[in-house]
C-alpha cells in the first residue's frame, strides 16, 4: 500500500505547492483523480485513507474529500517529510541498533524491576486500546519502551535507547497508518513483554523484545525495497 500512497503523495505535493489545490479545497471526483494519479479507484481510496489519518486530507461523509485547512506551507512540509522518510535508509539503521539494545534492557528489567515500576509499566499498557488513534498508540509505545529502559537500572543504556526513540517515532506512526493490523500486533507484543518481565523471565523478555523491534524493522526494510 505504501507504494500506492507514494504516487498520491507526490502528486498532491505538486498540486498543493503549485496552488492547483488550496487548503480547504475539495478534491476532484474520485474517477478523475484516480486517472490523473495513475491509480485504480480502490488504490486511491487506500491512499486517501492514509493521508486523512495524518490530517493532510479531510474526508467528509456525503460531501467529498477536502485538503486540510492547514496553511499551504504546513501541508507541503508534511508531505515532504513523508516522501523523504520513505526513501531514508538511515531509519533502518537506527532500528537495527534498537534491536540490539532493547532486548538487553528487557532482560535486565526482568531481574531488576521494582514493584512500583512494574505497576507503572502496566498503567502504560492500559492507556490505549486497538481503537485508539495511531498517534496515541505510538505515544504509549514510546512511554512503554522508556519505562523498561529506566527499570533496567543502567542509566547509560537508558540514555542510548532514549536517543534512538525520537528519530524512529515517525516510522512507527507511518507503519501504524499503512500496515493493517500493526496496532493490534504492537499491543499484543507489549503485553507479552510485560508478562515476561513480571514473571522475571529475562530470556523470554529479551525474545519478545527482539520479535517486537524486528517487526518494525522488517516492515521498513520491505518498504524501502519497493523503491
Amino acid at each position: 500500500m505504501v507504494a500506492v500512497t507514494d504516487k498520491a503523495i507526490e502528486k498532491l505535493k505538486v498540486m498543493i505547492s503549485s496552488g492547483e489545490l488550496r487548503p480547504g479545497q475539495r478534491l476532484p471526483r474520485e474517477p478523475d483523480l484516480a486517472a490523473s494519479l495513475g491509480l485504480s479507484r480502490s488504490s486511491l481510496r487506500e491512499a486517501v485513507r492514509a493521508l486523512s489519518l495524518v490530517r493532510i486530507l479531510d474526508v467528509r461523509q456525503g460531501d467529498g474529500t477536502y485538503v486540510s485547512d492547514l496553511s499551504a506551507e504546513s501541508l507541503v512540509d508534511t508531505l515532504s517529510f513523508i516522501v523523504e522518510f520513505q526513501h531514508d535508509s538511515s531509519v533502518l539503521e537506527l532500528l537495527e541498533v534498537r534491536r540490539i539494545l532493547e532486548p538487553a534492557a528487557c532482560a535486565r528489567a526482568a531481574t531488576e524491576i521494582s514493584g512500583n515500576a512494574l505497576a507503572e509499566l502496566e498503567k502504560i499498557l492500559e492507556l490505549v486500546t486497538i481503537d485508539s488513534p495511531v498517534v496515541d498508540l505510538v505515544a504509549a509505545d514510546v512511554q512503554f519502551h522508556a519505562a523498561i529502559a529506566s527499570a533496567a537500572g543502567n542509566s547509560v543504556l537508558a540514555s542510548l535507547i532514549d536517543s534512538l526513540s525520537g528519530p524512529t517515532q515517525r516510522a512507527r506512526v507511518w507503519r501504524g497508518i499503512t500496515q493493517e493490523g500493526s496496532g493490534a500486533r504492537t499491543l499484543y507484543e507489549h503485553r507479552a513483554i510485560f508478562e515476561a518481565i513480571r514473571a522475571h523471565d529475562a530470556q523470554l523478555a529479551s525474545m519478545w523484545s527482539t520479535i517486537h523491534i524486528a517487526g518494525v524493522e522488517d516492515w521498513l526494510r520491505r518498504t524501502l525495497d519497493t523503491r
